[in-house]
């Protein structure tokens, strides 16, 4: 028998030669899955108002990088380019995805690559919806933390093996929790901040994902909560049921990963970049085209319907967007 920590399972199962994206899963309406760039235009357009922000911020750069990492379809890129940003001529626009097959769906104007790029670099890295799918381990309390490894029996079963209690215990784990909780190790995710971080010379890198402030706090709850498995938009069954046909997922406790600037849900982060003018603004446009209503028009006339969905703080408004923010040095690189 063999046995590999759960990080590894995850990896395989989600980006393996038989993984979930790497053999078709997808974002969209069509996918398996809604974020809020498939909502819609809108949520683009606030994004490229962030972006514009952050390029006046900086000096207004010759060469700005903006790098969508996880772009799935290029539904983000899509909306931000489509709303024709402020800093579109200085603009250097990345989607970064690993699914190469996703790469023919990009927009025109974006450059398509499976990893991020070298540093340094101006700019902004945008991870929507990314962390939750990074692979992590897994820990989970019986009679002490201990880490949960996935075991290959010889009929081809996949069960899980507890190793002996982490000793000493990672200090993100409660000293006490129930019998069974479980929590999950998030290294992969601080990693991948720390690594963005790092390829920036000035700029912020915005990750928005569904999160909660502690693992502690993860560790309280009924574990199916926050470990899910999405098929053909619906919840799937056990994570180690079918793997390479299920989204593997889970919430992000924020006390893994380096101390953000600021933390906000999505609802105030779209606020703040101007969300509700934007809305205003589709009104207008088609109160005066509603008699002949054009493609643009019936564009704007779903900015309502959108930002209800976006903002709504039982869906993805209650999402968490945090920035760490490199501040401009006196030194711009391209």
């Amino acid at each position: 028998m063999s046995a590999v920590a759960f990080s590894e399972f995850m990896a395989q199962a989600l980006y393996g030669p038989a993984g979930f994206y790497t053999s078709g899963g997808r974002a969209g309406r069509r996918g398996d899955f809604i974020t809020s760039p498939e909502v819609g235009p809108l949520f683009g357009a606030v994004v490229a108002r962030f972006l514009d922000a952050e390029w006046v911020r900086l000096g207004r750069p010759d060469h700005f990088t903006v790098v969508d990492a996880g772009a799935g379809p290029g539904a983000l890129a899509r909306g931000v380019l489509t709303a024709a940003p402020e800093c579109a001529g200085a603009l250097r626009y990345m989607c970064v995805e690993i699914a190469e097959h996703q790469h023919a769906h990009h927009p025109d104007g974006v450059e398509s690559r499976t990893t991020l790029p070298d540093g340094p670099f101006t700019g902004v890295v945008i991870a929507n919806e990314l962390l939750d799918n990074l692979p992590f381990r897994l820990a989970v309390n019986d009679g002490g933390w201990r880490e949960a490894f996935v075991v290959t029996l010889p009929d081809g079963r996949l069960v899980e093996q507890l190793s002996a209690p982490f000793d000493p215990r990672p200090a993100v784990l409660p000293a006490t929790a129930a019998l069974g909780a479980r929590a999950p190790l998030q290294d992969a995710a601080r990693a991948w901040v720390d690594d963005a971080r790092s390829r920036l010379s000035a700029g912020t890198v915005l990750v928005i994902d569904y999160m909660t402030p502690t693992t502690a706090e993860l560790a309280a709850r009924p574990w199916r909560e926050w470990l899910r498995t999405y098929r053909q938009h619906e919840r799937g069954g056990h994570y180690l049921a079918e793997p390479g046909t299920l989204d593997i997922t889970t919430e992000v406790a924020i006390d893994q990963l380096p101390e953000p600037d600021t933390v906000r849900s999505q609802a105030q982060w779209l606020q703040l970049h101007g969300i509700a003018d934007l809305v205003d603004e589709g009104k207008q446009y088609w109160q005066e085209h509603a008699a002949r209503p054009d493609l643009t028009a019936m564009r704007m006339r779903s900015r309502v319907s959108e930002s209800e969905a976006l903002l709504d703080p039982e869906g993805l408004g209650a999402f968490t967007v945090t920035e760490w923010v490199r501040p401009t040095s006196s030194r711009l690189e391209p």
